[in-house]
């Protein structure tokens, strides 16, 4: 006679698709979105939003169409590395995220400026570190952008895929699930 376990089964959010784009200056600071509306109202964000999934959108056209959108300039997909793959299970209590993270490979010119979404400024990447940012962000997905970018530069780039849930009664809780460089853990 087999035991029987009680599970309780996970709870079910919808999945929302978004990227989010990665735009560097010459002086290699970083372009990012002082967020004036949800989500993360308040807080630094690259620019980035959802995929038209009702037209068949592809994430590299969506961070084209995103990028055209928030910062007025036009990249060609050629220009574009797809550097992460972020899944965010239960962000806010109330949605899962599947997010590309795209870098734009060449220097962007842009002065930054107020839009609907909130203000695009420019920050070095050590100001990341003081900035309000997302827990996600800041705890996970810019470490693992930092320690893959330096391969992003060569022949092929860095890549990795991550799952946060964001569920956990001790807080979030990272899995890497593919890394070139080989990292198995964050934090």
């Amino acid at each position: 006679m087999g035991t029987s376990q009680s599970t309780v089964p996970p709870r079910r959010f919808p999945y929302k698709i978004a990227v989010l784009c990665d735009l560097r200056d010459a002086d290699g600071r970083v372009l990012l979105l002082h967020r004036a509306k949800d989500p993360n109202k308040g807080l630094y964000s690259p620019i980035g939003g959802k995929l038209d999934t009702h037209t068949g959108e592809s994430p590299a056209m969506c961070a084209q169409r995103e990028i055209l959108e928030e910062a007025g300039i036009e990249v060609a997909i050629e220009d574009l590395h797809l550097g992460g793959m972020i899944s965010e299970h239960g962000f806010g209590g109330e949605t899962n995220w599947l997010l590309f993270w795209y870098r734009v490979t060449r220097v962007v010119d842009l002065e930054p400026f107020e839009m609907r979404e909130g203000r695009l400024e420019w920050h070095k990447e050590r100001e990341l570190d003081t900035l309000p940012l997302p827990d996600t962000d800041r705890r996970f997905i810019w470490p693992l952008v930092r320690a893959h970018e330096m391969e992003a530069t060569g022949a092929g780039g860095g890549f990795f895929a991550v799952h946060i849930d964001c569920t956990g009664e001790d807080g979030l809780v990272c899995r890497i699930e593919q890394s070139s460089i080989g990292m198995k853990s964050i934090g």
